[in-house]
This record gives C-alpha cells, sequence and structure tokens, in this order.
C-alpha cells in the first residue's frame, strides 16, 4: 500500500509542476508581450528557459507510466470511459505541447510569422491537459 501512496504523490506532484511550468511560461510570455518587446517569442527557448521545458517535457514523459502503474495498482479496468477519455485528451495534448515547440523554434529562427496557431496551439493543449486533470480529480466511475 505504501507504494500506491508514493506513485500517487510523484503522479500529482508531476501534473502539478507540468501545469504550474505552463502557466508561468505563459505569463512570462504576456508580460514580455506587454511591455513591448518584440523578441519574446524567441526567448522562449533560451537559457534558463529550456530547464523549464526539459522539466515539462520530463513530467509529460514520466505522467503516462506512473498513471498506467497507478491504474494497474488499484485495480480499475482500462476500458473505463473515462480512461480511455483522458487518455485520447492527453495523448492530443501532448501531441500540442511537442507542435508548439517545433512552431516556437521555427518563429525564434524567423521562419514563421504568424503567431494565432501558435497561441492555439498553447490553448488547446492547456485545456487538454486541465481536461485530464479535471478527469483524474473526478474519477467519474
Amino acid at each position: 500500500m505504501e507504494h500506491l501512496t508514493t506513485l500517487k504523490a510523484l503522479h500529482i506532484a508531476a501534473t502539478a509542476v507540468l501545469l504550474l511550468c505552463a502557466l508561468g511560461l505563459a505569463i512570462w510570455t504576456v508580460r514580455a508581450r506587454r511591455r513591448g518587446d518584440a523578441q519574446a517569442y524567441a526567448r522562449l527557448l533560451r537559457r534558463p528557459l529550456v530547464f523549464v521545458w526539459l522539466l515539462m517535457g520530463v513530467c509529460l514523459l514520466s505522467m503516462p507510466f506512473t498513471g498506467w502503474w497507478l491504474v494497474h495498482l488499484v485495480g480499475w479496468p482500462l476500458g473505463q470511459t473515462w480512461l480511455l477519455a483522458s487518455s485520447v485528451l492527453y495523448t492530443l495534448g501532448a501531441f500540442a505541447v511537442w507542435w508548439l515547440l517545433v512552431r516556437l523554434n521555427r518563429l525564434r529562427k524567423a521562419e514563421v510569422t504568424g503567431l494565432r496557431f501558435t497561441l492555439a496551439l498553447a490553448v488547446f493543449s492547456g485545456v487538454c491537459l486541465l481536461s485530464v486533470a479535471g478527469l483524474m480529480g473526478a474519477k467519474p466511475v
């Protein structure tokens, strides 16, 4: 039973760190743009912000494994609707985060000019990951 508590704590900590890092990056970007910093998007992928992106990546990669392990330890069947929905939402959100990173890298190199799609990717990934967190918190069985 001790493994279950430790695993829950790790899974919740990874979720919280992921969401807090994303919120921090969003606030930093909004503040930089309001100050009139035209290079704000280019600076999103420079040090020390790369550490935040790496931390988010580690959290994104660890959550499916700890989540599956939790489901296995508790004994829930994987065919439950809320587990399937959260898996699909997580996959879509993780893909959107990856696409966002590629797009931000292109913005840094000045290969892409449109910012609306970049904002849409950021909002979509945030909504997906918040929805997954809501499903995990509610656990509608």
